[in-house]
């Protein structure tokens, strides 16, 4: 069961496999940055090694051996053997970066690359996207780091100190290297289960996340179905859940402790202990005090720092890396990231479905229903009030739907389960015949949501990245559709450099209108799409839009829109109701209502002398 410790176990050993396998290319492509880190490390270590022997050569062949100026120069040497060090520090930190950035760079690129390419808008895809991006990429860069400071650090930091004690003497390593090697088994023995917890704490900080997203993007339809309460109890379980974990992962953490204590502490205590027989085996005073400055100067230091990056850090950067390893490795994350980001994977639609570069869509028949939904109910929570309740209706080629109905009614809602966004909670949605599961989603539906897209670059980059192959007659075509001749002629052309800061909420629409105008799925979903249009720009854009998809579904900001419609879907809660506007003037009370607030619509609907289908392929249910 996922966010349990018990399956995290199974992960984490194979995740450390995974990740050390996928590890070995991208050092491999940059051995000559690890050769230089290695370089300034040695000169590092040199200054260890000097350390402790200067101390010990200068108690016994200087002070204690009444030779002061012999044991000044011991001492001298010492301190001039960190200037060398010095340079090495400012060495090693400018080929750590060379190490870092990269990977936290390819890292990002994956990521968004993953994103862009399976353009998936579901709530808990959308947070680990964003959450990869921001949080666990920074992790990844920032445990890296540290992890390469602390293993560089102690390696070489153990060699000049390993060496300057065999060197004053071999029995020295006997009392040093017990305790030493005790702690790291012991600390080793908990990496498997720290782990773990670290990845039950992300698996529960992804799933909070989407949790939060989901509540903050369906505020009115929550407020509409009464659903507080279960998304307050949800997230009230999740924030307990988190809460455990935590204190698990904390247990743990104590646990560590003892290890560390016997690797780091318990060396400088059995020197002295240990210092009577050492003395009687030969061991000079001197030997003694320069080991002890190995120990707690260089040695005990270096190992505290490696044991919390491995335990912590290290840990966590296990658990972030393995997120991001989906088939390629962490070595070209870069370049496979770059392909798909200036590809046509990285074309995928900001508005959620249509058809990008290379896809085909799949044969359908003239008269197969471009969408269905049978008997489809949704709520926000096992105990809400639904919002949607047993809606049966079937849209098919050249019907133009339009969805009324007062704030909080379930309008976005219905849209989002339209196009696949959330899944009903029962009942089926259906594309081209076959169930949502079965379809390509970029091949059939796109959804325009009230708030567009628009990137820095041209107005012709933006009105192609839904198709970047489309042609310049097409982009032509689509400006003049949708009206966007005035801000074509304002930026002066197509080609000219475009900052969407610089535009206002309307003109950001028209561009996103005339994106989708360039490519359009047989099934157009307008969520508010035209809200900060001025009615006859909304009216031209709909109607462009109308004559271009097979299928077009306005989740109406004006009453205007239903005028224009051949059908009307009313939505009041679960209280829904079918119709041509003639047909609904006469018999939704709610209809009318709203067409008063809404400023009417034209009297040629009114009399019911607009031309529409007579509707009788479909059926409201759950009035």
């Amino acid at each position: 069961m996922k966010g349990t410790p018990g399956a995290a176990v199974g992960k984490e050993t194979g995740a450390l496999r995974r990740v050390a396998r996928e590890g070995r290319p991208f050092l491999r492509a940059r051995r000559r940055v690890l050769l230089r880190l290695t370089g300034w490390s040695l000169v590092e270590s040199a200054q260890t090694f000097v350390g402790g022997l200067a101390v010990a050569r200068a108690l016994d062949d200087g002070f204690l051996s009444d030779a002061p100026a012999t044991g000044l120069l011991w001492l001298a040497l010492a301190a001039v053997a960190l200037i060398p060090a010095l340079f090495a520090t400012r060495g090693v930190f400018r080929e750590l970066a060379e190490l870092v950035e990269p990977l936290r760079d390819g890292l990002v690129r994956r990521a968004v690359a993953r994103s862009l390419h399976t353009g998936s808008a579901a709530p808990a895809a959308t947070a680990r996207a964003v959450s990869q991006v921001t949080h666990q990429s920074e992790i990844a860069r920032d445990g890296w780091a540290g992890l390469v400071l602390a293993a560089r650090g102690f390696a070489f930091t153990a060699v000049g100190a390993l060496a300057g004690l065999a060197t004053l003497s071999p029995l020295l390593l006997a009392v040093v290297l017990p305790p030493l090697l005790l702690g790291a088994g012991l600390f080793l023995a908990t990496l498997i289960p720290m782990g773990a917890r670290q990845r039950v704490c992300l698996d529960l900080d992804e799933e909070y996340t989407a949790h939060a997203g989901q509540a903050a993007g369906a505020l009115r339809d929550i407020a509409a179905a009464g659903a507080y309460g279960p998304m307050t109890e949800r997230a009230a379980t999740l924030t307990a859940r988190q809460t455990r974990a935590a204190r698990s992962l904390a247990r743990w953490s104590a646990a560590r402790l003892v290890a560390l204590a016997t690797a780091e502490r318990l060396p400088p205590l059995l020197l002295p202990a240990a210092a009577p027989w050492l003395m009687r085996s030969g061991v000079t005073t001197g030997a003694l005090v320069g080991a002890f400055t190995y120990l707690t100067v260089s040695l005990a230091p270096a190992l505290n720092a490696l044991l919390t990056a491995v335990g912590t850090v290290g840990g966590r950067l296990v658990v972030v890396l393995d997120r991001f390893t989906d088939g390629t490795t962490t070595a070209d994350a870069a370049t496979t990231a770059d392909a798909a980001t200036t590809g046509p994977a990285a074309k995928a639609p900001a508005e959620r479905g249509t058809l990008p570069t290379g896809t085909t869509p799949r044969p359908r028949l003239p008269n197969a229903p471009r969408a269905e939904l049978r008997a489809v109910s949704f709520a926000y929570g096992p105990h809400a009030r639904p919002v949607l309740d047993r809606l049966d209706l079937v849209l098919r080629p050249g019907d133009r739907l339009a969805v009324v109905g007062p704030s909080g009614s379930g309008k976005s809602t219905l849209a989002s389960v339209l196009a696949g966004v959330v899944a009903p909670t029962r009942g089926e949605v259906r594309w081209l015949g076959r169930p949502t599961a079965d379809s390509d989603p970029t091949a059939v539906r796109t959804l325009l949501p009230q708030q567009p897209y628009v990137h820095t670059g041209t107005l012709r980059e933006n009105l192609r990245y839904l198709r970047p192959d489309a042609t310049a007659a097409e982009v032509a075509a689509a400006v003049t559709a949708v009206g966007l001749d005035a801000l074509v002629a304002r930026l002066g052309g197509l080609d000219a450099p475009l900052c969407p800061q610089h535009l206002s909420r309307g003109e950001c629409q028209l561009v996103a209108l005339a994106r989708a105008h360039v490519a359009t799925a047989p099934l157009l979903i307008l969520d508010e799409a035209t809200s900060h249009l001025d009615p006859a720009a909304e009216a031209r854009a709909e109607n462009a839009l109308a004559a271009r998809a097979e299928t077009l579904v306005v989740i109406a900001h004006r009453l205007s829109s239903a005028g224009r419609a051949r059908r009307v879907l009313v939505m009041d809660g679960t209280r829904t109701d079918l119709g041509t506007p003639a047909e609904l003037l006469h018999r939704s009370a709610l209809f009318r209502e709203l067409s008063g607030h809404w400023g009417g619509i034209p009297e040629r609907v009114a009399d019911g002398r607009a031309s529409h289908p007579d509707g009788t392929e479909a059926r409201v249910g759950g009035t």
